[in-house]
């Protein structure tokens, strides 16, 4: 429940951000996308139906905050958790570099994945012209991503939860 919780005002303070910020700053790739910060650390750091089900609560209070395809981000948060869960489950340390560059690589197979699917697949071959802004964001995220994760380590210690997978 502590976890819920937790996760639950972090998601929301994050959409708050995502969908407010962009009135303050017209150029929307200097925005970070903390949702998929969150899903990495849930993947990470929580190996439990409880956390999936919650990555897929929090892509789908994307969807009807921002989505325009109704359980588009409930899929990719989804995924992005599940990637992180098999990579934290094949190696045997997930450093925060590991994770900042998880981020990184969430976060543009997020924006292609989303693309793709509303748009088509040959869409995401004439998305060349995305490709830089999407870089930009997704390397804003990566250098953003350990502060949140520091963040939300320092918030679990303060509730009682693991900061860490039981094997590490």
């Amino acid at each position: 429940m502590r976890l819920i919780l937790l996760f639950a005002i972090f998601a929301m303070l994050g959409l708050a951000l995502e969908t407010a910020i962009p009135h303050l700053i017209s150029f929307r790739p200097l925005l970070p996308n903390l949702i998929v910060i969150l899903a990495v650390d849930l993947g990470f750091r929580h190996h439990s139906i409880t956390a999936a089900l919650l990555a897929f609560a929090i892509g789908y209070a994307t969807d009807a905050f921002a989505g325009s395809h109704p359980g588009l981000n409930a899929f990719m948060i989804t995924l992005i958790f599940l990637v992180c869960f098999e990579i934290s489950s094949r190696l045997m340390v997930t450093s925060t570099f590991v994770g900042a560059t998880v981020v990184f690589f969430g976060v543009i197979l997020t924006a292609l994945g989303a693309i793709a699917i509303s748009s088509g697949f040959e869409a995401v071959s004439q998305s060349g012209s995305i490709m830089p802004s999407l870089a930009l964001q997704a390397g804003i995220s990566a250098i953003v991503a350990p502060f949140v994760f520091s963040i939300l380590a320092r918030c679990k210690r303060a509730i009682g939860l693991p900061v860490a997978p039981a094997r590490e």
